[in-house]
């Protein structure tokens, strides 16, 4: 299990008010995140159509030095790894359902520096990993059915949670378990007690803007960093 300052927290850009995305990237890291998530949908793949390469590397243009988690949540996915490894990801995560060839995608991202990872649907069995977790940097659990932002916890992700943390420890390597959907403020802790250590919240944090802290991020950075100190 992580302690404490293993923790990451990985507010979702999806959230943020994209006519002033780069303050709004500033902040929020300003306030104590660690590293910005990118949700990535094509309308094919899942029903939204977002955001893509070119605002990944206008981030980095902007200044933002800060880790950047790619989740593409895109099919085919092969050609959008390599435009997001030219345009600054650190990490760059993938549905094993949008590749016709799991280890052969997982190896392009390495090829090209980035950390690699896999994300798992509600609905999508663990055993994806059986044979590819020597390329794998991150294991991503959706703990809602990916395409939209705002929607709520789906408890039964903590057993699975438990399941990917046992395969992770069972392995001994240095793999990092992340989480995305419905984190909030009152079940951040539960979910580390099931073994994440990397959490993707976005309305949670976006929504918690407050004008009058000096970084406007501050007070909900600081209770969810509260709450992981419980854990």
């Amino acid at each position: 299990m992580a302690t404490p300052r293993d923790f990451k927290i990985a507010p979702s850009i999806l959230s943020a008010n994209f006519a002033r995305l780069g303050e709004e990237v500033d902040d929020v890291l300003a306030s104590g995140a660690d590293i910005v998530h990118f949700d990535v949908m094509d309308n094919h793949y899942v029903p939204n159509l977002t955001i893509g390469p070119m605002v990944c590397e206008a981030l980095r243009k902007h200044g933002v030095t800060a880790p950047i988690d790619a989740h593409l949540m895109v099919k085919p996915v092969d050609r959008l790894i390599g435009d997001f490894i030219d345009a600054g990801a650190s990490y760059i995560t993938f549905h094993p359902e949008a590749s016709e060839h799991v280890d052969r995608s997982l190896q392009l991202i390495r090829d090209g520096g980035v950390k690699s990872g896999l994300v798992f649907n509600p609905a999508t069995p663990l055993s994806y990993l059986d044979y590819v977790m020597d390329k794998v940097d991150m294991i991503l659990l959706m703990s809602v059915n990916p395409g939209f932002g705002g929607q709520s916890f789906l408890p039964s992700t903590l057993d699975k949670l438990r399941e990917a943390r046992a395969r992770i420890d069972a392995s001994g390597r240095d793999i990092r378990l992340e989480i995305d959907g419905g984190v909030k403020v009152d079940n951040i802790a539960e979910i580390a007690r099931a073994g994440a250590d990397t959490f993707v919240a976005g309305s949670a944090i976006f929504k918690a803007r407050n004008a009058e802290e000096p970084n406007r991020y501050d007070g909900v950075l600081k209770a969810l960093r509260d709450e992981l100190a419980s854990v």
